[in-house]
């Protein structure tokens, strides 16, 4: 890592931080059911919404009793139903279309990450009728109000019912990249085990892998505050107890509302405290080859912390503790090998590989440079690498 490189993002990272207690943050409505959607949009006198969604959701009739819902509360139901596992710019396009063409006042995103970061962007086109989503990227780049929002999700994993962020991806050239702006965050979120309930158990391994990683990344990273580190703790703490319970078992509905809740937890620590290398070089494979955004994740966290090395063994230590292998005065090496052996026995309990098969060698200098991109100077990673040294990760996980 070239020396300035590295102090320009040590001084950016902590301009954020030190800024932390002055932004906006804030935590979306928790409804407990959707039963409770036509009373919300009633009480902000909304009555025409947007409902973004997939085919596969719809299909199953897992929207249908909202859809039922509002219609007989006199809500006017628009649908889209468009959106593909890693959305892109012409459908988050489409659906503003929708949107402005029906005159909808509100939006919700009902399904995945996918479902939820669409109907997010769609606020911020609206909000900012005359740009691009491209000039959209990146941090604070929205600046207006976008229209009421509720996220309703169908995984347990993607936090994107409560952070910042919204990903989407360019339709040419299949990098994603994210649009980070403190009016995306939804005006309510509705933590439905019963949506979670038909999820097969290869979309619970990954998703569920996802709020680990969240949680982790968000807890060692040098942005936290004593708030994220306790929502990342609390939600190690329930995944560790729960994931396993509801990979194997999607009717254990206990399981499914703990995950729920573990996912909320760990999208609101990482919305304040940012995510880490295993998040920006997930993001550069599953864009590029169209495979799990939380599976890819999943397979590059235990690499990235073996990288970090005893940097991170005291953060380390708390999330052993947290996940319950580990314990308060055990020594802290010790702690850290505990806690990486037990998310890797995790990972070999819900099915999560230890390689990306699709990845292809010669494509990863580009993918290293995307991840750098991302990554840097944002993300506050107990050790910043460049894309040189990035590439590790691409050849840790290569088949």
């Amino acid at each position: 890592m070239n020396v300035m490189k590295e102090f320009y993002c040590r001084v950016f990272q902590l301009g954020f931080k030190v800024a932390i207690p002055l932004l906006p943050y804030r935590n979306p409505e928790v409804l407990e059911s959707v039963s409770k959607v036509p009373g919300f949009l009633e009480k902000h006198n909304i009555k025409s919404v947007l409902l973004v969604t997939d085919r596969s959701i719809r299909k199953f009739g897992i929207t249908e009793p909202l859809e039922k819902l509002l219609r007989n509360s006199d809500i006017k139901v628009t649908v889209y139903d468009g959106v593909t596992p890693n959305p892109t710019v012409a459908e988050v396009e489409e659906a503003r279309g929708m949107y402005i063409a029906h005159n909808c006042e509100a939006l919700i995103g009902f399904g995945g990450g996918s479902a939820m970061d669409s109907a997010k962007a769609v606020g911020a086109l609206i909000a900012r009728p005359k740009c691009t989503l491209e000039d959209l990227g990146g941090i604070m780049r929205v600046w207006a109000k976008t229209p009421l929002t509720i996220a309703i999700p169908t995984t347990a994993g993607t936090g994107s019912e409560t952070t910042v962020a919204a990903i989407v991806q360019d339709s040419e050239t299949k990098h994603k990249y994210a649009i980070m702006d403190f009016p995306l965050i939804p005006d309510a979120a509705v933590l439905d085990p019963e949506n979670t309930r038909t999820v097969p158990p290869a979309v619970t391994a990954g998703t569920g892998a996802d709020v680990i990683v969240h949680a982790v990344e968000a807890y060692i990273g040098g942005s936290t505050t004593k708030l994220t580190r306790r929502e990342s703790l609390r939600a190690v703490r329930l995944a560790f107890k729960y994931l396993e319970r509801a990979y194997k078992n999607g009717n254990d509905m206990k399981a499914r509302r703990a995950m729920a809740r573990a996912s909320y937890l760990a999208g609101a620590a990482f919305t304040v405290s940012y995510v880490g290398y295993a998040h920006a070089v997930s993001h550069s494979l599953s864009g590029r080859y169209n495979v799990p955004h939380g599976q890819t994740c999943g397979i590059l966290l235990p690499y990235v912390l073996e990288a970090y090395g005893a940097k991170i063994y005291p953060q380390l230590h708390a999330l052993g503790i947290a996940a319950g292998v580990a314990t308060i005065d055990m020594d802290e090496t010790e702690a850290a090998k505990r806690f990486l052996k037990a998310l890797k026995d995790l990972w070999k309990k819900i099915g999560i590989p230890e390689k990306v098969k699709e990845l292809r060698r010669e494509d990863i200098p580009v993918l290293a440079a995307q991840a750098d991109k991302e990554g840097n100077p944002v993300y506050p990673v107990p050790v910043i690498m460049d894309a040189n040294e990035l590439k590790r990760f691409y050849y840790d996980v290569l088949e």
